[in-house]
């Protein structure tokens, strides 16, 4: 199980108005994803940034069947909810953005969409929703036309665009306004591209 061990910078909650939680990728830590912020967030923003046990969030693929994800994803899933509901006691979710990488792009939909509400936005460099299938009735809430930002390759070895895509409609069907960005021939990485456009459409 993952321990709740999170990662800060910025302002201190008590005192800022707007807060960007980040999740890093499978083998690395959350200290490398905080430095993410730095193109995104200003004066005003608490940063966050949970640690997962063995630098891992969960053992598998995110498509493997859930279960033998089990009982890391559950508790992946409790730790980013543990760390949105203790955040929004100061800062109302409307302004808070959820930002993930790869195995933390996955669990950054995955949570979102498990608790759907109002967030100042979403952004996942290349992810989609997690399980060896899709169940829509999973996903529960309402997004209210919070703004989305989904980003993959039409070639990444790990994120099917396939998946991006079915994620895409069923966080719209939750109220989402989803934006799926396909760069041909991406790497498995964050592009400036992409940063940009997460800034222009979302900040």
């Amino acid at each position: 199980m993952h321990q709740y061990q999170i990662y800060t910078k910025g302002k201190n909650l008590p005192n800022a108005t707007k807060a960007l939680i980040l999740l890093h990728g499978r083998g690395a830590l959350a200290q490398d994803i905080l430095t993410l912020s730095d193109f995104f967030a200003d004066e005003r923003f608490y940063i966050a940034a949970p640690q997962a046990t063995n630098y891992t969030w969960y053992p598998y693929s995110f498509m493997t069947k859930e279960s033998q994800n089990e009982p890391w994803l559950s508790s992946a899933v409790e730790v980013v909810k543990r760390l949105i509901d203790e955040t929004s006691q100061y800062i109302p979710a409307e302004h808070i953005y959820l930002m993930g990488f790869s195995q933390g792009a996955c669990l950054t939909l995955e949570v979102s969409s498990r608790f759907a509400q109002k967030y100042a936005g979403i952004a996942a460099f290349i992810g989609g929703l997690i399980g060896d299938k899709l169940l829509a009735e999973r996903y529960q809430g309402d997004f209210k036309g919070t703004k989305a930002v989904i980003v993959n390759s039409d070639i990444d070895p790990h994120v099917p665009l396939s998946r991006s895509e079915d994620s895409k409609k069923i966080m719209e069907g939750l109220g989402a306004e989803v934006h799926l960005q396909v760069y041909p021939n991406m790497p498995h990485t964050i592009i400036n591209q992409a940063v940009e456009l997460v800034k222009k459409l979302m900040f």
